[in-house]
């Protein structure tokens, strides 16, 4: 053989190579990304999942994980803030209140899907509700209120931090608009209720914007209603009766003998305390 015939012999070999490693390559990444992509969803379901147990110090880390791969970073991004914000309400560290809110500052809302909109709603409106700013936390909840009705367990929530906004704005009003945002509270919890009667928020709420509102004894009659109504909101029935119990003993009662005359309400207390003893019996 030639030695140009030789040359071209290994040529044709280091090619022959080159396109086998070339296409080794492109196989490994082929399928490597998949894996990679199964990895960081099944990262950011543990951050959730983390959060709904309220493990939230090791949500914060799954979440950061998820934040690394653009496919799932901005939904990460929403849990981790969610994350930090309860976090924030356990131990009141100025630092995790930070983090939400830079977190949330980075995520694109028009990419997320119709799930984790309403968590970014959600999100959004609790970094302003922490931070005092009722009113606009307020109206970023009542925006999420309809999409968030797919879910039950962000409806739910949504609707107890709307209501919890509008009773802290409503509270630092005059008496005029005070009543009114009640009133308002009041036919919107009602509606939920018709809809949903098991609803442990609206259940709560209810007797709230009725007691709000200024009427004492419609507040009585909505606490009675919800604490009858309460076996249907399943597992949160206790924590809904021990609510509406301390609403009762220190809220309600208290105002329905305020205006008697002074040498009736001690013992028109005793009575009313005695009336709702029973009523817990009658219909535990």
């Amino acid at each position: 053989m030639t030695g140009s015939g030789i040359r071209t012999v290994i040529v044709q070999r280091v090619t022959i190579a080159q396109m086998r490693r070339a296409l080794t390559v492109a196989v490994v990444l082929c399928l490597a990304t998949p894996i990679v992509a199964t990895a960081t969803r099944a990262d950011l379901a543990r951050a959730r999942t983390l959060y709904n147990e309220r493990q939230f110090d090791a949500a914060i880390a799954f979440a950061e994980l998820a934040r690394q791969t653009p496919a799932t970073a901005d939904a990460a991004a929403v849990v981790l803030a969610r994350s930090h914000l309860e976090r924030y309400r356990e131990r009141v560290d100025p630092a995790d209140l930070a983090a939400a809110r830079a977190a949330l500052a980075v995520v694109r809302p028009v990419t997320l899907e119709s799930r984790d909109q309403v968590e970014f709603l959600l999100a959004s409106g609790a970094s302003l509700f922490l931070e005092d700013e009722f009113g606009a936390a307020a109206e970023l909840f009542e925006s999420g209120l309809v999409q968030a009705q797919s879910d039950p367990l962000l409806r739910d929530s949504m609707l107890d931090w709307w209501a919890s906004a509008v009773e802290r704005h409503a509270a630092g009003a005059d008496r005029e608009l005070r009543v009114l945002e009640f009133t308002r509270l009041g036919e919107r919890m009602l509606r939920e209720l018709q809809s949903n009667p098991g609803s442990a928020p609206a259940g709560y709420w209810v007797v709230v914007a009725a007691r709000g509102s200024g009427d004492a004894q419609l507040a009585w009659s909505a606490a009675v209603a919800s604490w009858v109504r309460a076996r249907l909101a399943g597992e949160h029935a206790a924590m809904l009766r021990a609510d509406l119990d301390r609403l009762v003993q220190e809220g309600i009662i208290p105002d329905r003998v305020r205006p008697m005359p002074a040498d009736q309400r001690t013992q028109a207390e005793l009575d009313l305390r005695a009336e709702w003893e029973l009523i817990k019996q009658k219909w535990q």
